[in-house]
């Protein structure tokens, strides 16, 4: 066989690889009790060599759970030890540094053996609904306020359940049936990958994953640095000001690009807060990686040799490399915007091909529901809702409306939230004029107004941002609308922390859009028009485009 029929086999096996980690993900989907994994694809998957090294991973998933999981299993195979692996063992932790940067999110490892030999391991991350504590928001001061911290433990030994871990959980979390029913959810999408493996290893006639896995870290490695070689060299610093807590933040980075890789450092970052806005390292890495990979290499698979070229530096205490017992429980909100962060020092490098900044941190809703009499006879829940605001304009297109970039999350439907607990959601609908006007447009935000059940009331845990610092548009485009988060009878509430909605009062959220990238002078005029009769801009606003003096 010539080396080319030999590249072309390696190809098919190296996509059958891809489908088998997509089963994966899809039957953690289809398995999962939590909304934020059945409805919104808050997970990741991925196959690794022996070595703990990605091979390839699921397209669907959050590139904060693939990046960070791709460093985990190095982790689970120093922590178990070589010697204590066994066929029919399932590992678990949900250590933030270990992990992927919070104690939400239950990673799970599961060694692959084959005719008694061990071949590989299969990793698989979701956020589960509780995971005791305080809840999920950012008021706590240490970790160990934020709930249970499972060190990486043994799930299964040799097909046998940990019953005491169970225990344990169970009696420290508020939705147990569903948080241990994600375990097992987990350890099922491994299991489902590791049948697949053997199936393909068996039909391709491998005893292991060696032959394939070389072929793919060679040729990704080799594809990534030769993109690295075309792109200008140097280096270049962005800068982003941010509400944080209870005092703005301020994220800096230094992006230096050569033939041998990427680095950022986040030198000049503002250092630790008090309160769980913190970032492990290990996830402010992975978006970071993300956002180059975004501009740099799109189409070269993700895996542990197309990010090895990328490298992240922070200095030790810094909000984007919080040290333990730091509180890191909303981490994704600060971790949200380090690939604005990265992608506007790209932007000076590479003019045209960036973005302009977006709504980027997910506005998270963690809803405490409870009956405000006893005499109800309800039952409170613990309800968890993903929303989005506006992505920034392209160079050539219009921002996203509503669109989680770059967690690259589902929004969830209405419906499968008021399913799950005692709330109704009166209003979600895109924010008219909230996008930054430019050439090419911000993408909007929304507004959705939220209001328990009657004979109900609920906590919630804000998570926001851009509340006092909207999107910065790019190249003349103009700033995208900030949020705001208030009651129905105008009443102003905090963008981040824990606070309280009486029975028939509704909570409205108002989300930011993205900023508007170019001159709006140079936005053509049917364009305009057409924004107008969507609704996606005010008749304010479509003058303001007039007097810029729009194109025909």
């Amino acid at each position: 066989m010539n080396q080319s029929m030999i590249d072309i086999h390696m190809q098919v096996m190296w996509n059958r690889l891809i489908s088998v980690v997509e089963e994966q993900a899809q039957t953690l989907i289809r398995t999962a009790f939590s909304t934020s994994v059945r409805e919104a694809g808050d997970l990741s998957a991925g196959v690794f060599d022996l070595q703990g090294r990605m091979l390839a991973q699921a397209v669907t998933g959050t590139p904060g759970h693939v990046n960070a999981m791709a460093e985990s299993v190095a982790h689970f195979i120093r922590d178990i030890g070589p010697e204590n692996i066994f066929e029919g063992d399932v590992y678990i932790t949900n250590d933030p540094w270990k992990g992927t940067g919070h104690l939400h999110d239950i990673t799970v490892v599961t060694p692959s053996f084959h005719h008694g030999k061990l071949v590989g391991y299969f990793a698989s991350t979701a956020h589960v609904v509780d995971i005791g504590g305080r809840g999920f928001g950012p008021d706590a001061r240490e970790v160990y306020e934020e709930g249970i911290f499972i060190p990486i433990m043994k799930f299964f030994e040799r097909g046998e359940l940990n019953r005491t871990l169970i225990e344990i959980v169970r009696n420290n979390v508020r939705e147990n049936d569903k948080v241990v029913g994600d375990f097992h959810a987990l350890a099922a999408c491994n299991e489902t990958g590791h049948r697949r493996l053997i199936d393909m290893l068996v039909e391709f006639n491998l005893d292991d994953l060696s032959m394939i896995g070389g072929f793919i870290l060679k040729h990704s490695r080799e594809a990534t640095l030769e993109r690295l070689q075309n792109l200008p060299h140097g280096s270049w610093s962005y800068s982003l000001d941010l509400d944080g807590y209870d005092e703005p933040v301020h994220l800096a980075a230094k992006l230096t690009i050569s033939p041998d890789g990427v680095v950022v450092d986040f030198d000049g970052t503002s250092g630790m807060s008090k309160f769980g806005i913190n970032v492990p390292l290990v996830y402010a890495k992975a978006y970071a990686c993300y956002g180059i990979k975004c501009v740099v290499a799109p189409e070269i698979p993700n895996n542990f040799a197309s990010l090895a070229p990328f490298d992240v530096v922070a200095p030790e205490g810094c909000i984007l490399n919080a040290k333990r017992p730091a509180p890191v429980a909303v981490r994704h909100v600060l971790g949200h915007f380090v690939p604005d962060l990265v992608l506007g020092a790209l932007h000076q490098a590479l003019p045209g091909q960036v973005p302009a900044e977006g709504a980027s941190a997910l506005w998270n809703l963690h809803m405490s529901v409870r009956p405000v009499s006893d005499q109800i006879g309800g039952k409170g829940a613990e309800i968890l809702m993903f929303n989005s605001g506006g992505s920034g304009a392209r160079a050539a297109l219009d921002g996203l409306n509503a669109t989680a970039f770059p967690s690259g999350v589902h929004t969830m439907p209405i419906e499968a939230t008021e399913n799950v607990g005692p709330v109704i959601v009166w209003r979600k609908e895109l924010r008219e004029g909230s996008g930054g006007a430019g050439a090419q447009r911000g993408g909007l935000g929304q507004v959705i107004e939220i209001e328990a059940a009657e004979g109900y009331s609920f906590r919630f845990s804000a998570m926001f941002d851009r509340l006092n610092h909207p999107a910065r548009g790019r190249d003349g485009g103009k700033d995208g609308a900030s949020g705001s988060v208030s009651l129905d009878d105008g009443t102003t509430l905090k963008g981040k922390g824990l606070q309280f909605v009486p029975e028939g009062r509704k909570l409205v959220l108002e989300l930011p859009g993205g900023g508007g990238f170019g001159i709006p002078g140079d936005r053509p005029a049917a364009a305009v028009e057409h924004d107008l009769k969507q609704g996606y801009i005010t008749h304010e606003q479509a003058g303001l485009y007039a007097k810029a003096g729009g194109k025909a």
